[in-house]
């Protein structure tokens, strides 16, 4: 499949590269992309929700009433689950909710999502450009010209861009990320993918 590189004004140039076919060609993997989007998701969490079981509440030095004669069933302690104010049984604890997955998966997850976008012709590759200092309205311009100002856009770069990520990161529908270390949901979370001209090398020398 081939491309034309576009100007940031969004116009063509007369330059056009090929998408590598054993990174934008193959035959996806669904369950590798749900592997992946999950561990994503999972190794997102912080972990930290807690809650106080009957071991930590305060109080519960005695019984709060007597055995027999009031009535209401026995109690020994107020720090019971079933009294108010009470522990919890069984609540959360701080956990790590960490996913690894080999190495192989993850390439192969990317390419299956890579793959997809082709195939939906969801990819715009634009000249290498750089911003001299951050601003918004820049990057608004820029999906304008492009015709892609209303849809989620991951734009992926060839080296670290603060002033690009300083600029997208008001945009709540823009993405930006140093390519290759994007991952797998942030591609299936975008409908279109923007790479800069170098960036597209990049992919092409870590995932082939």
């Amino acid at each position: 499949m081939e491309l034309n590189v576009l100007k940031i004004d969004g116009s063509a140039t007369n330059k056009k590269v090929k998408l590598n076919p054993e990174i934008f060609e193959i035959e996806p993997n669904d369950h590798v992309v749900y592997l992946a989007v999950k561990s994503n998701l999972h190794n997102q969490r912080q972990g930290t929700h807690s809650v106080k079981n009957r071991t930590e509440v305060a109080g519960g030095g005695s019984k709060p009433f007597r055995q027999k004669g009031t009535g209401r069933a026995r109690q020994g302690t107020i720090r019971s689950n079933i009294m108010v104010g009470g522990g919890r049984a069984f609540g959360p604890k701080p956990r790590n909710y960490r996913q690894d997955l080999p190495k192989k998966v993850i390439k192969l997850a990317k390419k299956s999502a890579l793959s997809y976008k082709a195939k939906e012709e969801k990819i715009l590759v634009v000249e290498d450009f750089k911003y001299e200092q951050p601003r918004t309205k820049q990057v608004v311009e820029l999906l304008s010209n492009l015709k892609i100002d209303t849809t989620k856009v991951l734009i992926l770069t060839s080296e670290l861009d603060l002033n690009l990520y300083k600029s997208a990161r008001n945009i709540p529908y823009s993405n930006v990320q140093k390519s290759p270390e994007f991952s797998t949901y942030d591609v299936m979370n975008a409908e279109v993918i923007v790479f800069q001209e170098s960036a597209l090398g990049k992919v092409n020398e870590v995932l082939v």
